[in-house]
């Protein structure tokens, strides 16, 4: 069986409708835009826990959070997954590589690689002065180690001054090539030059950008700062004093309430979608015939939409990611619900296995009409969230004060009104609040109680069976 190399390629914090393909009125992605135009794409694509961790213990896994244990944001704890996306293609004779981002614990796990050329970012909980000397991430991070060894010892990915969680941007303030998303498409090339060609192999090219800092080289910056850029979406559910109580902070939840700063976030963001996206085109062109491309994101952006920033939420900017799938026979828009946990299930297909048992995820290349619907998490204080999403509407529960939304998403795709209590919507309301409800029926946080949902009950990024 003359079986597919494949490559997996991820961007964190990369917004679903960051694409040309999807309609975006400013972002401009030409080498991701060919991807999907000769093969798959598919706009209804969800992470179900929008931050880095859980997102990527999904990816990694093929289980639902409910099954991998973590529902929100934590660092410094084991991963311990009998079953990993590298590991089952190992096993199917792939050589497994991957270069760039990881973010598990301990900080060079293989999970499951054969190597990794590791780039985490910036990650606070591994520059602490208790870190021991392997896991500090100046030393342990092979792009740090290696900016260090070119530029000095004092250089690191925040020298423009711009933080890794802040939406203040400015252009990268070094050569382009010392650039970590250069970086990352020099080491996959290196890769493809040195492989074993009597093997398939895949490889897993995972990029931290888009995730700030926002520091794209300049001519990035320059292409979009003259351009009319359309404003953040809003709607009659956001919260205008908290955005201005907070719209003060480099790093707020709101997003800047300054328009000028919500621009330069704008153009920040965009300027490193496209600066990606050319380096994707460098990939692209070296990789052998034979070869499936699968492009996703672990989680997206607010953006200030909705006077809102980062992550964690259950919105489309936060909540919905791309997918695209080329080289493996299908071809043109595909309306089926996915979720990151599909990506273990549809490689390990495509690489000649089956779905395996232990995976909650999809083939999503198998025919089928999919999921009806998608559950999907996050803690997050006050703002913690569950949220049951199908291809036309949404239902959102904040687990701490009770609060709801309802989305009408096919005629209200930007979700600017909260339909919660239209009466023409009531069914839909009830149809989607009855799923959550099955959903949480059995969690030990008793978030349903003789029928019903229950605020304010206590809660934690990792369900009891994850070991601390």
């Amino acid at each position: 069986m003359n079986r597919p190399n494949i490559v997996l390629i991820v961007a964190d914090q990369f917004r679903g409708d960051c694409l040309g393909i999807a309609g975006h009125p400013d972002v401009k992605t030409p080498y991701l835009d060919t991807l999907a135009s000769r093969g798959a794409y598919f706009p209804n694509m969800y992470t179900a826990c929008p931050s880095c961790i859980p997102a990527r213990a999904a990816l990694l896994t093929g289980l639902s959070q409910e099954h991998h244990g973590r529902v929100g944001y934590r660092d410094g704890v084991p991963w311990r997954y009998e079953h990993t996306l590298p590991g089952e293609l190992a096993r199917l004779g792939y050589y497994t590589q991957c270069v760039g981002k990881m973010h598990v614990h301990p900080l060079r796990s293989l999970m499951g690689f054969h190597n990794i050329e590791l780039h985490d970012g910036y990650l606070h909980y591994y520059r602490r002065e208790d870190t021991p000397a392997r896991e500090y991430q100046p030393w342990a991070d092979d792009y740090l180690n290696w900016l260090k060894n070119e530029l000095g010892t004092l250089r690191d990915v925040d020298d423009s001054g711009v933080q890794c969680n802040s939406w203040v941007a400015r252009p990268w303030p070094h050569e382009e090539k010392y650039h970590p998303t250069n970086w990352v498409t020099d080491r996959a090339l290196d890769f493809l030059r040195r492989r074993d060609h009597s093997m398939p192999f895949f490889l897993n090219v995972s990029y931290v950008r888009p995730h700030p800092p926002f520091d794209a080289p300049a001519c990035y910056f320059d292409f979009y700062r003259g351009q009319q850029i359309a404003p953040p979406l809003s709607g009659d559910w956001d919260d205008a004093e908290a955005w201005l109580r907070h719209g003060r902070e480099k790093d707020s939840y709101t997003g800047p309430s300054d328009p000028t700063m919500i621009r330069e976030a704008q153009i920040g963001y965009y300027a490193c979608i496209t600066h990606l996206d050319h380096q994707i085109g460098r990939l692209l062109e070296a990789l052998p015939a034979n070869t499936v491309v699968v492009f996703t994101g672990d989680h997206g952006e607010m953006l200030c939409d909705h006077h809102l920033y980062r992550k964690s939420l259950p919105y489309r900017g936060s909540a919905n990611v791309p997918l695209i799938i080329s080289g493996a026979n299908a071809h043109g828009r595909m309306e089926r619900l996915c979720e990151l946990r599909d990506i273990l299930p549809t490689l390990a297909c495509i690489a000649g296995g089956e779905a395996p048992a232990f995976s909650d995820g999809e083939n999503l290349l198998d025919g089928a009409p999919g999921r009806e619907f998608l559950h999907g998490e996050h803690t997050n204080g006050a703002l913690s969230n569950h949220y049951i999403v199908t291809k036309r509407d949404k239902y959102v529960w904040f687990s701490q004060t009770g609060r709801e939304q309802y989305f009408d998403l096919a005629n209200d795709p930007t979700e600017s009104h909260n339909a919660i209590n239209d009466p023409e919507h009531q069914p839909d309301v009830a149809r989607l609040r009855a799923a959550l409800i099955d959903a949480l029926r059995d969690r030990p946080e008793g978030f349903v109680a003789d029928g019903a949902l229950v605020p304010g009950r206590p809660i934690s990024p990792l369900l009891p069976f994850v070991e601390v």
